[in-house]
């Protein structure tokens, strides 16, 4: 059984298919679509090229890698910038945790057309990217983490209070008049003590004869 729909899964089965890897990167100001190769490519209603004009062009992407303990799937993708302006803004601090779809397909070669539809190897988010320097040029070097790293993080400003409730999902009042609360829960503070005091004692069915204690 395979994940390919059944045309991309023939077609790949033939002695010699056109294969194609492409790469999408939500950028905090606009999308880079690019193939490995040259050639202009169209799937999913969007246009898919070789070379970027502002961002340039794939370098080479690593093998995908499973994660192992506490850590995700990821992949590494290097891309070669056009130029200096768009090595800064594709190593700058904003890019962490932008957004990056890798497909693998197959091309008609009698048409030139996508064989529908691409397979969708790898949803992820950059973690770090990396700028270097050769003789050749520069190169931006992502981590690309799967989405599953979120799963990780240990949510140590998490409240449990309205507010923070509200900061998460805006139109959820489910915490806005809770009240008949028997104790306090503190979330990522130690706790203090409160002002409802209790009456104890004994001296009948109404407990006379007590005295108040603070919890």
């Amino acid at each position: 059984m395979t994940a390919l729909t059944p045309a991309l899964d023939a077609e790949l089965r033939k002695d010699s298919p056109t294969v194609f890897g492409a790469v999408k990167i939500t950028l905090p100001d606009g999308i880079i679509r690019l193939i490995d190769g040259s050639g202009v490519i169209r799937f999913g209603g969007e246009t898919y090229v070789g070379e970027d004009p502002t961002y340039g062009v794939i370098s080479d992407v690593e093998n995908l890698t499973d994660g192992v303990g506490d850590s995700a799937p990821a992949i590494s993708l290097t891309l070669l910038p056009a130029g200096d302006a768009a090595a800064a803004a594709l190593a700058a601090p904003s890019m962490q945790g932008a957004a990056v779809e890798i497909y693998v397909g197959a091309v008609n070669p009698a048409t030139g057309g996508v064989i529908p539809d691409p397979h969708l190897i790898f949803a992820g988010e950059v973690d770090v990217p990396t700028l270097g320097a050769d003789e050749q040029g520069r190169t931006v070097e992502y981590e690309v983490t799967s989405v599953f790293e979120r799963l990780f993080e240990d949510d140590e400003s998490a409240r449990l209070s309205a507010g923070h409730h509200r900061s998460i999902f805006p139109n959820e009042a489910g915490l806005d008049f809770v009240t008949g609360v028997a104790e306090t829960v503190y979330w990522g503070v130690p706790g203090v003590g409160g002002a409802v005091q209790s009456f104890s004692g004994g001296g009948g069915s109404y407990g006379g004869g007590g005295r108040m204690v603070e919890q």
